[in-house]
């Protein structure tokens, strides 16, 4: 059995010289978990345990969530950030459905993707690894602590999770869950690690890459977290970065999909990365357009803020800043703007936006085609809301980010992101000329 390292309360800086222990030797047994985990082969049944200890662990779980949320509420939180830190027994639900979706996926591990035989009859494989031992830094969303660590496990990777320091009580008890499940199935528990400080000295460890021993960083979170990592990580990074998500309705739009497809994207959940944060309406469409879908926003208790245009549509509207075009609200709020068709709507998002993602409502499938083949996010859709930027609802069972980046991982990161591959080169005696 592992043996527990200690938790180190501290949120500031206290006890450095043992965080630091601590850090050191969570790089060390990751590393030992990693060399098992790429050949185990009963990695389901550590997740089918997981899911279940997930289902029967609800109660101690939604009681560290409560004091996570009292915590929070009373430091003044937004509510926008309390729906992201809030556990009930529909998202714990959700979370087991998820692991149980992950369990059923395909072992990536020891896939051949591609194979050729040269004209010396050599047969070369490229074939499917995993990463080694993956660092998840997150902020206020409990339930990335099982999204995170059964992907990685599914890949064969182990993962050591740094947690926000707002859902600290509630990452504890899913991870303890998740443990439980890895000695149910005979598994190491180093596989899935969760950082047992608050103390932000042990993000800045990780990102030195704890002396080698994490071999990729995955943030997830605001602005401030995802910069503080592209500034001062050592190993490299799947950036995630903030969801300055856009809808632009075509002079060729169906109002009435317009509008639920619109009230969908900003209102479903506000606080998600998904979540739309500007609204683009045709000019052409504007006389018609304009006025239904601001008011429909307004009359949902979403505040407005707009152009010229947009602001005699409705007294409620605020005037939108220049800063607006380009902010992730995470609330209930969202600019609006009128522009000059499908090319001024691409080259706002282009300009504004976080390459994230970005959806067009359009009748016209010559408009469509041009927004998703020229609008660089890395999900765009056609008529669809921009809340399905999960990795849930790509089939993937869960996802650790939406990484935003052009290398290795694009999109929902989920288990066949967390590997890469290496070459098997089968001779029968070939020597080079």
């Amino acid at each position: 059995m592992t043996v527990p390292l200690k938790t180190v309360e501290g949120a500031r800086g206290e006890g450095t010289a043992d965080v630091r222990a601590i850090m050191a030797e969570l790089g060390r047994r990751g590393r030992a978990a990693a060399r098992t985990l790429a050949l185990a082969s009963r990695k389901d049944e550590a997740l089918d345990a997981m899911g279940q200890f997930v289902r029967d662990r609800e109660r101690e779980i939604l009681a560290a969530n409560a004091e996570d949320v009292a915590e929070s509420r009373a430091t003044g939180a937004t509510t926008a950030f309390l729906d992201r830190l809030t556990l009930d027994h529909k998202r714990i639900a959700a979370m087991a459905d998820g692991i149980e979706v992950v369990r059923r996926l395909a072992d990536p591990v020891g896939t051949v993707m591609d194979a050729w035989t040269r004209p010396n009859g050599m047969k070369i494989e490229r074939v499917r690894v995993p990463l080694g031992v993956v660092g998840v830094i997150y902020e206020s969303r409990p339930n990335v602590t099982a999204d995170a660590g059964v992907l990685c496990l599914k890949a064969g990777n182990a993962v050591i999770l740094r947690g926000g320091s707002d859902s600290f009580q509630s990452s504890r008890a899913i991870h303890a869950a998740l443990a439980a499940g890895l000695r149910a199935a005979g598994f190491p528990e180093d596989a899935i690690q969760l950082v047992p400080t608050r103390d932000r000295a042990a993000v800045g460890l990780m990102l030195a890459g704890l002396n080698g021993a994490i071999d990729v960083i995955v943030p997830r979170g605001g602005k401030g977290l995802v910069a503080r990592v592209q500034t001062e990580a050592r190993v490299p990074v799947f950036a995630h970065l903030d969801g300055n998500c856009h809808v632009y309705v075509d002079k060729s739009a169906d109002l009435d999909m317009a509008k639920r497809i619109v009230l969908n994207a900003k209102m479903r959940r506000t606080g998600v990365c998904g979540a739309a944060e500007t609204l683009l309406i045709d000019r052409a469409a504007a006389k018609a357009d304009l006025k239904p879908l601001v008011t429909m926003l307004l009359d949902a208790g979403c505040e407005v803020r707009g152009d010229r245009e947009t602001q005699g549509a409705d007294a409620r509207v605020k005037p939108a800043s220049e800063d607006d075009w380009a902010t992730e609200f995470l609330d209930a709020i969202i600019a609006v703007k009128v522009v000059d068709g499908v090319d001024d709507a691409i080259a706002h998002i282009e300009s504004h936006g976080s390459h994230h993602t970005d959806a067009i409502v359009a009748e016209d499938q010559a408009a469509a085609d041009k927004f998703l083949r020229e609008v660089d996010s890395a999900i765009v859709l056609h008529n669809a809301s921009t809340q399905f930027a999960d990795g849930g609802e790509f089939g993937f069972g869960a996802e650790i980010g939406i990484a935003t980046g052009r290398l290795h991982a694009r999109g929902p990161v989920g288990v066949e992101q967390l590997t890469t591959f290496k070459y098997r080169v089968l001779g029968t005696g070939q020597t080079r000329p």
